[in-house]
Protein backbone atom coordinates (compact mmCIF):
# COMPACT_ATOMS: atom_id res chain seq x y z
CA UNK A 1 0.00 0.00 0.00
CA UNK A 2 1.54 3.12 -0.94
CA UNK A 3 2.53 5.69 2.08
CA UNK A 4 -0.04 8.24 2.50
CA UNK A 5 1.47 12.10 2.55
CA UNK A 6 -0.10 14.65 4.58
CA UNK A 7 1.93 16.72 5.77
CA UNK A 8 3.80 19.12 3.45
CA UNK A 9 7.43 18.96 4.29
CA UNK A 10 10.04 21.08 2.32
CA UNK A 11 10.72 18.97 -0.28
CA UNK A 12 7.17 18.40 -1.71
CA UNK A 13 6.81 22.13 -1.34
CA UNK A 14 9.87 23.07 -3.41
CA UNK A 15 8.24 20.56 -6.19
CA UNK A 16 5.47 22.33 -6.42
CA UNK A 17 7.34 25.80 -6.34
CA UNK A 18 9.42 24.00 -9.41
CA UNK A 19 6.52 22.69 -11.41
CA UNK A 20 4.35 25.99 -11.11
CA UNK A 21 7.19 28.85 -11.47
CA UNK A 22 8.10 26.33 -14.86
CA UNK A 23 4.23 26.15 -15.94
CA UNK A 24 4.66 30.15 -15.35
CA UNK A 25 7.26 30.93 -17.32
CA UNK A 26 6.09 29.07 -20.48
CA UNK A 27 2.41 30.62 -20.18
CA UNK A 28 4.21 34.33 -20.41
CA UNK A 29 5.73 33.39 -23.08
CA UNK A 30 2.78 31.82 -24.90
CA UNK A 31 -0.01 34.60 -24.77
CA UNK A 32 -2.46 34.07 -26.78
CA UNK A 33 -2.38 37.84 -28.64
CA UNK A 34 -6.40 37.22 -30.07
CA UNK A 35 -7.48 37.34 -26.66
CA UNK A 36 -4.23 38.98 -24.85
CA UNK A 37 -6.61 41.27 -21.95
CA UNK A 38 -7.71 37.58 -20.65
CA UNK A 39 -4.54 35.88 -20.99
CA UNK A 40 -2.86 38.86 -19.08
CA UNK A 41 -5.35 38.73 -16.01
CA UNK A 42 -5.28 35.10 -15.74
CA UNK A 43 -1.51 35.48 -15.89
CA UNK A 44 -1.73 38.35 -13.45
CA UNK A 45 -3.92 35.85 -10.95
CA UNK A 46 -1.55 33.03 -10.86
CA UNK A 47 1.37 35.34 -10.99
CA UNK A 48 0.08 37.11 -7.64
CA UNK A 49 -0.90 33.74 -5.75
CA UNK A 50 3.07 32.47 -6.76
CA UNK A 51 3.94 35.32 -5.33
CA UNK A 52 1.62 35.19 -1.67
CA UNK A 53 2.83 31.11 -1.55
CA UNK A 54 6.47 32.40 -1.58
CA UNK A 55 5.56 34.91 0.78
CA UNK A 56 3.70 32.34 2.97
CA UNK A 57 6.65 29.92 2.76
CA UNK A 58 9.22 32.98 3.85
CA UNK A 59 6.79 33.13 6.92
CA UNK A 60 7.08 29.32 7.71
CA UNK A 61 3.38 29.26 7.03
CA UNK A 62 3.39 25.63 4.36
CA UNK A 63 0.17 25.24 4.47
CA UNK A 64 -1.23 28.49 3.25
CA UNK A 65 2.09 28.67 0.61
CA UNK A 66 0.72 25.41 -0.67
CA UNK A 67 -3.08 26.16 -0.95
CA UNK A 68 -1.79 29.32 -3.24
CA UNK A 69 0.65 27.63 -5.32
CA UNK A 70 -2.97 25.86 -5.75
CA UNK A 71 -4.62 28.57 -6.90
CA UNK A 72 -1.63 29.88 -8.84
CA UNK A 73 -1.42 26.48 -11.16
CA UNK A 74 -5.35 26.11 -11.58
CA UNK A 75 -5.61 29.57 -13.15
CA UNK A 76 -2.41 28.47 -15.02
CA UNK A 77 -4.83 25.39 -16.14
CA UNK A 78 -7.77 27.21 -16.65
CA UNK A 79 -6.13 30.01 -19.09
CA UNK A 80 -4.46 26.73 -20.84
CA UNK A 81 -8.12 25.12 -21.23
CA UNK A 82 -9.60 28.58 -21.95
CA UNK A 83 -6.91 29.07 -24.99
CA UNK A 84 -5.82 31.92 -23.49
CA UNK A 85 -2.19 30.55 -23.28
CA UNK A 86 -0.89 28.55 -26.70
CA UNK A 87 0.74 25.50 -24.87
CA UNK A 88 1.03 21.97 -25.53
CA UNK A 89 2.82 20.50 -22.45
CA UNK A 90 0.29 17.90 -20.86
CA UNK A 91 3.41 17.67 -18.33
CA UNK A 92 2.55 21.10 -16.49
CA UNK A 93 -0.96 22.50 -17.97
CA UNK A 94 -4.19 20.52 -18.79
CA UNK A 95 -4.32 20.57 -22.12
CA UNK A 96 -5.23 17.19 -23.45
Amino acid sequence: MPKKANFICDARLEMYFKITGEALEKAKKALNKKEIERAEDFLDMAQRYYDDASYFKKDGNYVNAFACLNYAHGWLDAGARAGFFKVKDSRLFTVD
